[in-house]
Order: C-alpha cells, then structure tokens, then sequence
C-alpha cells in the first residue's frame, strides 16, 4: 500500500520517531504532529488518508479530538486509529463512541500496526471504486452490490445502509439512536424498536453463510460489527 499519507499524531518524540519510522519504510507518506492544534492545522492544510492518534496529549485529549474530527464536515469520514496503553473495555468504548474507527493498545509490534492500518484502509474503500469489504463482505457502494465470498447476495436498501456502516466502522459500538441517525436519517422519524428488526434481517442474510455472529449485541448499548481480529464465534 503505498501513495498513503498519514497523519501521526503523537507528543513522545522516542515513540513518534519509531512509528514514522515504521510507517515509512512500508511505503506511506508521514506527517508528524506533537498536539492536536498542531494536527488540526496540517490537516486544514492538507487532508491524510489515515490518522494515528495518541489517546494522552499535552492541552486537547486524543479522544476529544476525535469528536471534533467527526463533527467537521471535511473530516467526518477521516479513518482514525487511536493509539493508547488503556487496555480497559469501558476505554475502548469511550473511545469507539469519540468516533475512531480502530483501536491498538500499547505496546503493539511493527507488524500489528502495518495489518491495522492496511485493514482500516482497505475497509475504508478507494472512492474511486466504491469499494469496502471486510471479513469476505464486499460491497460495491456505485451498483449497492453485495458480495459474500465472491457470491453475489440479495440485500435490501436499508439492510445494505446498514451493512455498510457496520463494515466501515468495524469494532465500534453504536447505540440504537445512532443508528437511526446514520441509516434513516435524522430527518425521518423512527422507532428504535425498527433498528432491531433490520439487524435481525440482516443477521439472517448474514447466517447463510455463517457470517450472522458478526454483528454482536452490545449489552445496554446496541450493536456492534467484530472486528477483523476477532475470530468468529
């Protein structure tokens, strides 16, 4: 993978210098930033294909410079990956709820970072195919195509809208009211109740091929799609 430029987010010089390091010798293009001002402004100057950011910054957290990534029209669909030694589960649900897509727990080798970052990419999709995949799920988001092993596979819109939030945002738990805001609409009122009776559509077209304990159940939360380093169950 390379024509990728990342953004590293990251204030320990020691620790910054062997991620770009790393990152650089697969092939990707760095820039490097020590806060979030700092990231925030190279961004403003040139928008990455990635960012890794550190969950500890001196002034604004990783965490809340996440939400404000997401909240900003021109970065809301930026791929991010939160680097942290917050190993806690309730840590990474604040942070899959600040809106990162993937999350690494330190200390991680070389080669678990290159297969995230390879991973997040090829999930996030090249805008010029349409393309996202996951776990054998491809979608083609120009001919709304599902495609499961190779095997195309009948999906209604609304179950494809799902799916393909799931698939772009793998590991990340999303509460019913998000759901519904990203999927229908906020425009659209609908009952909570209709989100699970689509994850139950889509969990039994998901179950033909054996795929259906993807898309986990988040206790007092909602739902969430594994990610693609965790063994199906």
């Amino acid at each position: 993978m390379t024509g990728y430029t990342i953004i590293l987010v990251e204030d320990e010089p020691d620790i910054r210098d062997m991620l770009a390091f790393t990152l650089s010798r697969a092939g990707y293009n760095i820039i490097e930033a020590e806060s979030a001002e700092e990231a925030k402004a190279k961004i403003e100057n040139k928008l990455p294909s990635l960012m890794l950011l550190d969950w500890m910054l001196p002034g604004m957290s990783g965490v809340d410079f996440a939400r404000k990534i997401r909240q900003d029209d021109g970065t809301a669909n930026l791929p991010i990956i939160m680097l942290t030694a917050r190993g806690e589960e309730s840590d990474k649900l604040k942070s899959f709820s600040s809106g990162v897509d993937d999350y690494i727990t330190k200390p991680f080798s070389p080669s678990e970072l290159i297969a995230r970052v390879e991973a997040l990419l090829r999930r996030s999709g090249n805008p010029s195919d349409g393309i996202v995949e996951s776990h054998g799920i491809r979608l083609n988001l120009k001919s709304h195509q599902l495609l499961i092993k190779d095997e195309v596979v009948r999906i209604g819109p609304t179950e494809f809208r799902l799916l393909e939030l799931f698939v772009t945002n793998t590991g990340r738990a999303f509460d019913r009211s998000q759901l519904l805001d990203r999927v229908w609409g906020r425009n659209i009122y609908v009952e909570e109740r209709t989100v699970d009776v689509h994850i139950l559509r889509l969990r039994k077209i998901l179950k033909t091929h054996g795929l259906h304990n993807l898309i986990q159940t988040v206790r007092g939360i909602g739902y969430r799609f594994a990610s693609e380093y965790e063994k199906d169950s």
